[in-house]
């Protein structure tokens, strides 16, 4: 992707960045998922920028089927939950704000230690920085999932964490075939739906997301 203007680059990798901080910021259900749409439509352009000049009728189906998961149909499943359950603000977390930054701010320091190095020379010449803000990505995105205790936040963790890796495949230049790509864009919707299906018989079963709540499993 060297090719590419570095400038929309860095912004479009800043945007996937701020969109995994500012999710454990957020305290509605609703702006979470729309802070997930905000990263994966970034991804969804980096995925369009990196193929436009080998362009073929199958990688424009799977960029075609990303956008179509990532930007409408994960959302409307996310946002139909929320509707149905009434899940308007999101439930608390295992950190209180000021540590759960002061975590971030750990990770990203971390990455940018010799610890990260070998990861980050995979980047071509004068890109260890995109690659350096996904790999920070990744792991702010897997402390969301640790550090949220509704069920809702931990699955758009998971996603965002997804976001994280293809980003990362994408500005180490690692080589997707458009067949995986899709089938990725398959698995993430089958995902999704399934995921939402058993989100609402939690709900059901317990009338709460609250993971801290489901000590013990009945029948």
């Amino acid at each position: 992707m060297s090719h590419i203007i570095p400038q929309l680059l860095l912004a479009l990798a800043t945007v996937i960045f701020a969109a995994a901080v500012f999710l454990h910021l957020a305290r509605k259900n609703s702006s979470a998922v729309r802070l997930y749409v905000m990263q994966s439509a970034a991804v969804a352009c980096l995925l369009l920028l990196a193929s436009f000049e080998h362009l073929s009728p199958l990688l424009a189906m799977a960029i075609l089927s990303t956008f179509a998961v990532k930007l409408v149909i994960a959302p409307f499943f996310f946002f139909r939950l929320i509707r149905r359950h009434q899940l308007k603000f999101t439930v608390s977390t295992y950190l209180n704000t000021p540590l759960t930054l002061a975590i971030i701010a750990v990770l990203v320091t971390l990455v940018q230690s010799d610890i990260f190095k070998p990861l980050v020379r995979l980047a071509p010449s004068g890109q260890g920085l995109l690659l350096t803000t996904t790999i920070a990505t990744i792991l702010i995105s897997m402390l969301l999932m640790i550090n949220r205790k509704g069920a809702l936040s931990q699955m758009i963790g998971i996603l965002s964490l997804e976001n994280g890796i293809v980003a990362f495949a994408l500005f180490a230049g690692l080589e997707q075939s458009p067949a995986l790509q899709m089938g990725i864009t398959f698995n993430i919707m089958i995902w999704i739906m399934i995921a939402s299906v058993f989100v609402t018989m939690i709900f059901r079963q317990f009338g709460s997301l609250d993971v801290t709540t489901m000590k013990e499993l009945t029948e």
